[in-house]
């Protein structure tokens, strides 16, 4: 119709008067202008029809202690094998100066302390400051600030005279940056703790820890501990700052933890065990990571769980964060790629009565058994769990008798208690649709299925579940990632394709949050010299921390997750892929917002019309994560170089026009009156 008047108005114009043949030229063109800027689709927003409600969970986190996740990574500790407890008792440590025999420094084991029995004892000879001491290495060396202070900390036993530790932390070249004394006197056969508090004077990336020996006899050390007092909300032990911070900015809906394949471990004796990762820090008992020999091409032999980050710490985090917890429980099965261990269905009461008390741990009150010990941990307060995992990835018929027990125990105990579901490893295939089938049949809360694919399948599966029943089961998208080269490949990139697909893929999830009512992308965090996985969603050194491409449209669909999801058609139908467009709807009845999601993942810049039916609009903001190359990268160079942008928008009614770049993902928040 435009394109008719256009053409009718020129007619008129060089019949009616005599134009230079440049004018008529200049007329010419801005009609082909004219024309090509005329919006080629008309999106359709049913606003005053809003439906389906979307859950205050859907946009969540999934942490794994996978890539440095926790020691080295969230926990601030800095000191590595803390408490020699390592399978090589002296892994991380080193021997400074010469000891006069070969028995002045050696590894114990306390027949009374079997969760961490080895200590280090070393034997003086009226020993001069700087002659002999220990060194420590920290997780890929020890990242210091300038300005900081660093709290050291140790448990000691010694008889006889005193004795003094010089702490000294050294950059790089070889600078003393940070230095503290501390004088220790006779205990006897007791342990005690003693700590010393001082400001770094410079910044390293990769500094040690030295601690120098004076005086004469023997010393007894245990659990010791160097923590910057930086931590998230200056919490003495706690967690790294920076780190959550990228979490909080999120606004989360729940953080699942404490991982996925770590909770099965290699075998049943190195899984996961909540119980014993609560209580005072040397009481923790330490065990290998399952990560640290998984993978010949990225071996990570000195990679253990110390549990100073622990199931309270972790129910805390939540807290702090604002994220329902969702912890997962091993359901009695180990691995199945690994060893493949079952207990037997006559031995799995402990791990049952594990899940019960877990619920009890999280929500009883102070004066039950379970919720005293929470209250001598320091949150007299429940918790208010709503929700557990069984099982990570299990599969198989031996998985489905075992969940049907702990779902017995719990609903009997607990019957408005969601439990989370495993769907195993692939979200199709035999081993799916043998899980699905049987998960259904039982009337499961929530299925929990993943998806680690290429790019192609996450454009593709846009519509995954517009067919799924909608009084049933729910769904979560409980791990997912779009894989730039293959599954667990080292080649594999946080490119702007691999985000851009998930963001395509994300607008179906919402579309149907009737469905899907949690997802979260995973991995969470990798450390860049101790990742044996790729790709993940935030990238750390020893003093940095950034957001990937991925991670910033995990955040963009979490902080607009908006209350209730909007029709939004093209030509009568959901927008999943005509013309490489990806787009779902939000209202946000708290803030009284429209919230529109538009992934363009087609190269040419598109231009399309919206209407929006039965609403008035007022002042619109829109923001734009965009780039024409498809391989680009975040890094801790250029931590925002995809990244979105504050962009203008001209919404004055309720028609107007989207100008969508090629490859791009636009979020738009429109005040209605």
């Amino acid at each position: 119709m435009i394109m008719k008047k256009n053409i009718a108005t020129f007619n008129l114009l060089t019949e009616n008067l005599r134009f230079k043949p440049v004018v008529i030229l200049l007329i010419t063109i801005w009609i082909s202008i004219s024309a090509i800027a005329q919006p080629s689709h008309t999106f359709v927003v049913q606003a005053d029809k809003p439906g389906a409600t979307v859950q205050p969970t859907m946009w969540g986190v999934f942490f794994e202690d996978i890539n440095l996740g926790a020691d080295g990574g969230i926990y601030a500790e800095l000191v590595k094998n803390r408490s020699f407890e390592f399978t090589k008792a002296l892994m991380g440590w080193n021997i400074l100066g010469k000891p006069q025999t070969e028995g002045d420094f050696t590894i114990l084991n306390r027949s009374d302390h079997t969760s961490n029995p080895r200590f280090l004892r070393v034997l003086l000879h009226n020993n001069a400051k700087g002659s002999i001491g220990i060194s420590n290495e920290g997780f890929r060396g020890m990242g210091i600030k300038k300005g900081n202070g660093y709290d050291f900390s140790l448990l000691y036993r010694l008889s006889g005279a005193n004795k003094k530790l010089y702490i000294e932390l050294v950059s790089e070249s070889g600078e003393r940056i940070g230095e503290s004394s501390l004088e220790l006197s006779p205990t006897g056969d007791e342990w005690k703790k003693q700590a010393s508090h001082f400001v770094a004077n410079a910044t390293a990336m990769k500094a040690r820890m030295n601690i120098w020996f004076e005086g004469d006899g023997m010393i007894d050390m245990d659990m010791i501990s160097l923590f910057p007092q930086d931590t998230w909300k200056k919490r003495p032990g706690g967690m790294r700052a920076d780190m959550i911070q990228l979490l909080a900015d999120m606004k989360p809906g729940f953080i699942r933890f404490p991982g996925g394949c770590i909770v099965e471990g290699f075998d049943l004796e190195h899984r996961y065990q909540w119980k014993k990762t609560i209580g005072p820090i040397e009481e923790r008992q330490l065990i290998i990571n399952r990560w640290n020999n998984e993978f010949a091409h990225r071996p990570t032999p000195d990679y253990f769980q110390t549990f100073g980050l622990g199931f309270f710490e972790y129910f805390q985090l939540a807290e702090d964060i604002g994220a329902e917890p969702l912890p997962i429980l091993n359901c009695g099965m180990a691995c199945q790629f690994n060893s493949a261990e079952l207990a037997s269905l006559s031995d799995l009461d402990p791990y049952v009565q594990d899940a019960l008390d877990l619920i009890a741990f999280a929500n009883d009150d102070s004066v039950s058994h379970w919720g005293k010990v929470r209250a001598s941990l320091g949150h007299p307060a429940p918790f208010h769990l709503k929700m557990m995992g069984v099982g990570n990835e299990n599969w198989g018929p031996q998985y489905i008798e075992r969940l049907k027990i702990f779902t017995k125990a719990i609903k009997a105990k607990y019957p408005d208690f969601k439990i989370v579901n495993s769907s195993g490893t692939d979200p199709s295939g035999e081993r799916f649709d043998y899980l699905n089938t049987e998960l259904r049949l039982m009337n499961a809360d929530i299925i929990d299925e993943h998806y680690y694919r290429k790019p192609e399948w996450f454009l593709a599966n846009a519509r995954r579940y517009d067919h799924y029943p909608r009084n049933a089961s729910k769904i979560f998208g409980g791990e997912y990632a779009a894989q730039s080269d293959r599954t667990v490949s080292v080649n594999n990139k946080n490119s702007w394709l691999t985000a851009l697909s998930e963001a395509a893929f994300m607008t179906g999830l919402e579309r149907n949050a009737d469905v899907v009512n949690m997802a979260s992308y995973a991995p969470l965090f990798a450390h860049e010299e101790g990742w044996q996985w790729t790709p993940d969603l935030i990238w750390v050194n020893n003093l940095q921390s950034y957001g990937t491409p991925n991670y910033y449209v995990q955040k963009l669909f979490s902080v607009n997750k908006g209350t209730r999801v909007v029709p939004i058609t093209l030509n009568n139908d959901v927008i999943a892929g005509q013309d490489s467009l990806y787009a779902s709807t939000v209202l946000d009845t708290k803030t009284n917002e429209l919230i529109i999601k538009v992934v363009n993942a087609g190269s040419k810049k598109q231009t399309n019309s919206i209407q929006l039916t039965g609403v008035k609009v007022g002042t619109a903001t829109m923001y734009v994560m965009q780039s024409k190359d498809l391989e680009a990268l975040n890094s801790f160079a250029s931590p925002e170089n995809v990244s979105p942008k504050l962009s203008s928008i001209d919404v004055r009614g309720p028609t107007f026009t989207l100008d969508s770049e090629g490859y791009s993902f636009s979020v738009i928040r429109i005040k209605l009156k």
